[in-house]
């Protein structure tokens, strides 16, 4: 059976999907990854077809700055959603053929990201089911409100609609370039898409409980991350750990646009003369000077580091939440933006971080209470106990049955 998946976003999006799509490759499936340029690594890494979709994410991160528009305190979401339509929207022709080519004669899609739209519409324009893939809860609850919105108290009874809000935002942004693309199809205007469509959620049920009242399409299955069973670490890396205790990590994915200077002169001051590990990421700041207490890293697989580090100061990405989680080392999250604040939330609620400072706020004071927070035994304790479940879970093997499942039913 011939799939192809779909998504574009950053790394933290890519990677998951690529995992993904390896796992159904050892299941016998026959699939091709699209998804940006920037962003394959993981998937060749594993083996998985992939090819680049048209675009930079990275490049229109930078260009736009708007992760800088974060920072002076701007609305993330419809920042988030400005700088990010006018990349999709550029692209969504490019995307539309390049799926529909790519897509023909197969047997089903998986659609993620930033790419979603096209993909329904893809599928539609084939005749072949679609099934939406995330790491970001977008079905409606009244469990909890939407992970796009600002973090401020919500009643209970707005949790529902705020899926509906943030669903007709991203459509009213999206909306147009995608029905100028079916119309180029011979499809119709859609007034509404991926309504129905069944999910299937890269979360860990640990981490974040399946609400009792989703419908019977959307599950969540696990973290999906395939454990490196061989990966040779660079001599640099494995000389710093094993010269002392566990370090700490920094890290802050493919967060861009924020002072990189004035930021790590905060988590100098705030580690103290403890041992880090810091990885610059998509920050730039591979170039900028450091104590003799921190160690600059590359791209290293974090089922791999997070097990040998004593705390992870991250960003609250999805990908690194579900990481630092299941390696049952405690977090300091300093969100930036959209669902890391959600994430922040979640490992707080749950006894392994202590409450977040935002990037707009955090300072070498706070940072230092929250880190000897973190390393308190009882939130060390927590966070064991809940890596220990995680790890029992096995979210790609579940969503290789609910794939199976959904493709036999089609």
């Amino acid at each position: 059976m011939k799939l192809v998946a779909l998504t574009y976003g950053t790394e933290g999006d890519t990677r998951p999907i690529a995992a993904l799509c390896r796992a159904l490759m050892d299941a016998g499936y026959d699939i091709q990854l699209l998804a940006d340029a920037g962003t394959l690594s993981s998937a060749r890494d594993l083996g998985v077809p992939c090819e680049a979709l048209a675009g930079d994410i990275r490049g229109t991160l930078q260009s736009v700055k708007v992760i800088s528009s974060f920072a002076a305190g701007k609305d993330s979401l419809r920042a988030t959603t400005q700088a990010l339509a006018q990349l999709a929207n550029q692209n969504t022709d490019a995307w539309m053929r390049q799926v529909l080519d790519t897509a023909t004669g197969s047997d089903g899609l998986i659609v993620s990201g930033l790419a979603a739209f096209v993909g329904f519409s893809a599928a539609e324009k084939l005749g072949i089911p679609a099934i939406g893939a995330g790491m970001i809860p977008l079905t409606p609850t009244s469990s909890f409100p939407s992970p796009f919105l600002p973090p401020q108290p919500m009643p209970r009874w707005l949790n529902r609609f705020s899926y509906h809000l943030v669903y007709g935002l991203l459509w009213l942004a999206f909306r147009k370039a995608t029905n100028a693309a079916r119309l180029k199809v011979g499809l119709p205007p859609a007034r509404k898409l991926g309504s129905g469509h069944p999910m299937l959620y890269g979360i860990s049920p640990s981490l974040l409980s399946q609400p009792a009242d989703w419908p019977d399409n959307a599950w969540m299955c696990g973290q999906w991350v395939r454990p490196v069973r061989e990966w040779n670490a660079p001599a640099s890396l494995e000389s710093f750990l094993s010269a002392g205790d566990a370090p700490i990590y920094v890290g802050f994915g493919s967060m861009l646009g924020f002072d990189p200077r004035a930021m790590l002169d905060i988590l100098i001051a705030a580690v103290g003369g403890q041992r880090a590990l810091f990885y610059p990421g998509w920050s730039g700041a591979d170039s900028l000077e450091l104590p003799a207490n921190f160690c600059v890293i590359g791209a290293t697989p974090h089922d791999w580091l997070f097990p040998r580090t004593s705390l992870v100061i991250h960003h609250g990405g999805s990908g690194t939440s579900h990481s630092a989680a299941r390696a049952g080392v405690p977090s300091v999250v300093v969100p930036f933006a959209a669902d890391q604040f959600f994430w922040a939330k979640q490992l707080h609620l749950r006894g392994m971080a202590p409450s977040a400072a935002s990037v707009y706020t955090v300072t070498a004071a706070s940072l230092s209470c929250a880190i000897a927070a973190a390393q308190t035994t009882e939130m060390r304790e927590r966070a064991s106990l809940l890596g220990a479940k995680m790890r029992t879970e096995d979210g790609l093997a579940i969503a290789i049955q609910r794939v199976r499942a959904l493709m036999a039913g089609s």
